[in-house]
């Protein structure tokens, strides 16, 4: 006879069988009134009543969060994202997004996968893409036409509209639109200018995590750098993109033995050269305390406007933390 979980799953098609499974767990499944587990084989004649609680519906709303706007006019607006926002809501963000400080300043309305029919009139940003393609993709990003990471910080573009924001879409896909990053690094990448490539993917061994792959396991991705300034073992480093792939400074950077100061995910929180332990871990511990992120910033953006076809260009000095950082170094020139 089949497990319970198998046997539950059918009848709750928006729920995954793990989530059926911590129902279980947590006493929501009942057979002939007796708890279960979830190994327990289905007789002819139980009697089972079992609870799936579903998540409230992912939304957007209004919230009054501090935005740094370096541009607005009726079509777009450019903003400087903090360290630490992410950008839209999703699951394990559902609040506290730029989008969702986005919706305060434009005046905006709530919006979620219930408000289908809502216009950007009513959202006050575009709303292209806005809501959940599929089910198991759940994230409302009204006006969002790129994205950074969420300790990425610096410059991007908002669209207030749905032509512009396909007007935008257009100029991403067609690869005219200027962006330039600026990172600290470990090391020093030799040459001091080149390209980096290779294809971006999931990594097989960490799903959390992004690595460059066989080109048929993941999408072709290049990056030119050049390196702005050396310290001994760590540099900053300027990142032009021709792609835009999930992680992709952060990929390359580490592939290429640079990974990003500060960038758990990738390497980063290591001494990766010169001398280990010591007064010097201390030194670079309290480093990476003062980023708490990848040092990663979005310092230039150029595109053309999608009304008056003017090009427009924007730039961001890097934040304070990377700042106190960078001084740091080249107080003791590591």
């Amino acid at each position: 006879m089949p497990r319970i979980d198998k046997f539950l799953t059918p009848f709750f098609p928006d729920a995954s069988r793990t989530k059926i499974q911590r129902s279980i767990k947590k006493g929501h499944a009942k057979v002939n009134g007796a708890d279960v587990k979830k190994s327990y084989p289905v007789e002819p004649g139980d009697r089972i009543v079992c609870r799936v609680i579903e998540k409230p519906p992912m939304e957007a709303v209004p919230q009054d969060l501090p935005l740094a706007v370096v541009y607005e006019d009726d079509d777009l607006l450019v903003v400087n994202k903090s360290a630490g926002r992410v950008v839209h809501p999703a699951p394990g963000h559902r609040d506290g997004t730029l989008v969702n400080a986005l919706l305060h300043h434009v005046q905006g309305e709530r919006m979620s996968k219930d408000t289908p029919e809502m216009s950007d009139d009513d959202v006050g940003l575009s709303v292209v893409n806005a809501l959940p393609s599929r089910p198991d993709h759940p994230v409302i990003r009204p006006g969002i036409v790129h994205r950074l990471d969420k300790g990425t910080t610096g410059l991007l573009v908002v669209a207030k509209h749905d032509v512009a924001h396909r007007h935008l879409a257009k100029q991403f896909k067609a690869h005219t639109i200027d962006r330039k990053y600026v990172a600290l690094v470990w090391g020093t990448p030799d040459p001091l200018e080149g390209t980096i490539t290779g294809a971006i993917g999931r990594d097989p061994h960490h799903r959390t995590r992004m690595a460059v792959v066989d080109a048929e396991q993941g999408k072709p991705a290049t990056t030119h750098y050049a390196v702005e300034e050396g310290l001994g073992d760590v540099s900053q480093v300027s990142f032009t993109l021709e792609t835009g792939r999930t992680h992709q400074i952060r990929v390359h950077a580490a592939e290429a033995g640079h990974p990003l100061l500060a960038d758990d995910t990738y390497g980063g929180t290591h001494i990766r050269y010169g001398r280990q332990g010591g007064k010097r871990q201390t030194f670079f511990d309290r480093l990476f305390d003062t980023l708490g992120r990848p040092a990663l910033h979005a310092a230039h953006l150029g595109f053309t406007h999608p009304t008056t076809e003017e090009r427009l260009t924007f730039n961001a000095p890097l934040p304070d933390d990377m700042q106190a950082v960078w001084a740091r170094l080249r107080d003791v020139v590591v």
